[in-house]
C-alpha cells in the first residue's frame, strides 16, 4: 500500500478546512473546490470532502450524508507528542469536549472531542 487518505464528509468545508488548519497547525497540501487535504505523515493524508459533492455518487443508493450531521460517524485517533494541547487548539477553533484528556484503561494518553461536523477526534500519547 503506497498511501491510506481518510475522508471526512463535511458540511461547509470551509470550516472543516479552517478547523484542521488551526488544529493541525499545517496547511493543506491540495485545497480546490472538491477537496481540502492534510498531510498527516508520509503515507497518510486526511481529506475534508463536501457531503453535497460526495453525495452525487452516494445517492440513491446510500443516505444523504448531511441526514448524520451531528451523530457520531467515525472517531480520527491521532498520535501526538502533546495530547493536551492539540485539545486546547481545538476548542479555540471550535470543537465540543467529549471526554477529557487522561490515560486510558489501554495505556494511552487521550483526550476526545467533536469537529464542527461532530466527527469524534481523538488526540492520544503512547505510554
Amino acid at each position: 500500500m503506497e498511501k491510506v487518505e481518510f475522508i471526512l464528509y463535511v458540511h461547509n468545508k470551509k470550516v472543516a478546512s479552517s478547523f484542521y488548519t488551526s488544529v493541525l497547525q499545517k496547511e493543506p497540501i491540495n485545497d480546490n473546490e472538491g477537496i481540502t487535504e492534510f498531510e498527516l505523515s508520509t503515507n497518510c493524508v486526511l481529506g475534508l470532502l463536501p457531503e453535497q459533492g460526495i453525495a452525487k455518487i452516494l445517492q440513491p443508493i446510500m443516505p444523504h450524508p448531511s441526514q448524520a450531521n451531528g451523530i457520531p460517524r467515525c472517531e480520527l485517533y491521532l498520535y501526538v507528542d502533546t495530547p493536551q494541547d492539540y485539545l486546547e487548539r481545538a476548542f479555540s477553533a471550535g470543537a465540543v469536549l467529549v471526554s477529557p484528556n487522561k490515560i486510558r484503561d489501554w495505556g494511552d494518553e487521550v483526550g476526545y472531542c467533536a469537529d464542527p461536523d461532530g466527527h469524534i477526534v481523538a488526540f492520544a500519547k503512547k505510554f
